[in-house]
């Protein structure tokens, strides 16, 4: 049998049929294949074969494997299957691979071919393999710019999305929409962290305040409380170049940084970090810290990666910069501007909340009410500046007297309250008692003048309140009444459940 057919009736010389080959801009061929499969040659194959891919046809003639071995290795692992599923159904053998040029590179290539069966129970294809390179690079081009605009659309989306939370969002809620902002950044990039650290007013410390962490990440926001950057020359001229100019601090290789960054090295290693982002936040002007993305493997970013998180970062510089706003205004509203303690807009709402603590977990507490004893005549006498620094400075010590956990506030004019929580009423006498003598201890200067004040108290604790509801105004007018008491009975002296006390 001659698979070639060169001998039957009607086939073209060889010479013209060559000619004819070399006018196709592909790869003519006829494919043997033996009928248990272990033998395989091209009986015919062009001459384009040397010229694209190097191959010899005269070896090709004897055995086909040269020509699979110009494969691509990602092509040719179900080649095989498709030639063999082609020879057992007869039906077109089309197949795609990238093949190796002559010059080393590869371009795809893809084969049409049409089998015959031979008596001998072998299989013979006719047929063509032509370059599709360019089509292939526009297919890929295509996917691309799709992948490109779902992935922008993608972006767009998530910005609009991450911008209507912060614009809805309510006083106090500033904390739970970052980390939102955290998470959907942290899974949209792909990234193993996503981070915001806010510096000391000086840059030679930082806290990283909120943190997201991809799932089995470690999280490093507990160690990385208040930690002293002074040392740290390499970062602190990158924290000068975000403050100066701007700058995304952008490191691609942790083991490629500088040898000036031998300690930044050390701790980003240390946290695991391979390559990150860091992109500064501002408020009102000020540098405030920053917002940044970590990867623990080296990885391929996006060219523009620094530009759309840039843009996150200013999501951030917005809402943070309104919430900062808001507090503000907030304080002004519930702060006595003069003292700077909390006034009587915020003790109302506070005494709720301490009253449904206290009955739903039976917490103790006591009111204490002061007064400072003839503030009119301070103010008459010394004039109203010398009467504003006794206030400031009695609030000095209630506040030097009282622990976090108390509240002290300014009731009105020369009035202040203080709520003692967790305290039994013994304890309550004690700390009043040691205000009282801190007070009356103080000096006060006017016009080289020195003169001494002295403050009424009247107390009670919530443990009283057995017959009537405990409101707080009940609390209030219980504790203004015994302060009535105390002024009543002479002043500098404190009146509680347990009568009238004095120094």
């Amino acid at each position: 049998m001659n698979p070639s057919g060169d001998d039957q009736p009607g086939a073209l010389p060889a010479l013209l049929f060559q000619k004819l080959a070399s006018g196709v801009p592909g790869v003519l061929f006829s494919y043997w294949l033996s009928a248990d499969q272990r033998t395989h040659y091209y009986p015919y194959v062009s001459a384009q074969v040397q010229t694209l891919f190097g191959v010899e046809p005269d070896q090709l003639r004897h055995n086909a494997d040269s020509m699979f071995e110009v494969i691509h290795p990602e092509d040719g692992t179900d080649i095989a299957d498709s030639i063999r599923h082609s020879a057992e159904t007869l039906q077109p053998w089309v197949y795609r691979a990238r093949l190796r040029m002559r010059n080393g590179e590869y371009q795809w290539y893809e084969a049409h071919s049409v089998p015959e069966r031979q008596p001998d129970g072998s299989t013979l294809w006719y047929g063509q393999f032509h370059n599709i390179h360019h089509y292939k690079e526009l297919e890929q081009h295509l996917r691309e710019s799709e992948a490109e605009f779902s992935f922008q659309a993608g972006f767009q989306k998530l910005v609009a999305r991450l911008s209507g939370e912060f614009i809805q969002l309510g006083f106090g809620s500033i904390d739970d929409c970052i980390d939102e902002l955290l998470r959907s950044i942290g899974f949209f990039f792909g990234v193993d962290r996503a981070y915001l650290y806010a510096f000391s007013d000086d840059h030679l410390s930082m806290t990283n305040t909120h943190e997201w962490c991809a799932p089995g990440v470690r999280s490093l926001i507990r160690g990385q409380q208040r930690v002293v950057i002074e040392g740290f020359q390499w970062w602190q001229q990158k924290i000068r170049l975000m403050h100066d100019q701007n700058q995304v601090v952008f490191i691609e290789d942790v083991d490629q940084l500088p040898l000036e960054a031998r300690l930044e090295k050390e701790v980003l290693a240390e946290m695991g970090v391979s390559s990150m982002f860091c992109v500064p936040i501002w408020i009102r002007g000020h540098l405030m810290g920053f917002f940044g993305v970590d990867s623990l493997s080296k990885r391929r970013w996006r060219r523009d990666m620094a530009d759309l998180l840039i843009i996150i970062s200013g999501l951030l510089s917005g809402a943070l910069e309104r919430n900062r706003l808001e507090e503000d205004l907030l304080n002004q509203s519930i702060r006595d501007p003069l003292t700077g303690l909390h006034n009587r807009r915020y003790l109302m709402p506070r005494l709720e909340e301490i009253l449904a603590v206290c009955n739903r977990h039976g917490d103790r507490f006591c009111l204490a009410m002061f007064d400072i004893d003839h503030f009119k005549r301070i103010n008459d006498n010394r004039g109203h500046l010398v009467g504003d620094q006794v206030l400031i400075r009695f609030t000095e010590l209630l506040l030097n007297h009282t622990r976090t956990t108390d509240v002290v506030a300014r009731f009105g004019g020369e009035e202040f309250l203080v709520v003692f929580t967790e305290v039994t009423e013994a304890d309550m006498e004690a700390l009043v008692m040691r205000i009282m003598a801190a007070v009356r201890a103080e000096e006060f200067v006017a016009d080289n003048d020195v003169f001494n004040i002295t403050v009424s108290v009247g107390a009670m604790c919530v443990s009283e309140m057995t017959g009537a509801p405990a409101t707080p105004e009940a609390l209030i007018a219980l504790a203004d009444h015994r302060l009535y008491q105390a002024k009543d009975s002479g002043r500098d002296c404190l009146v509680d459940a347990s009568g009238l006390s004095r120094l």
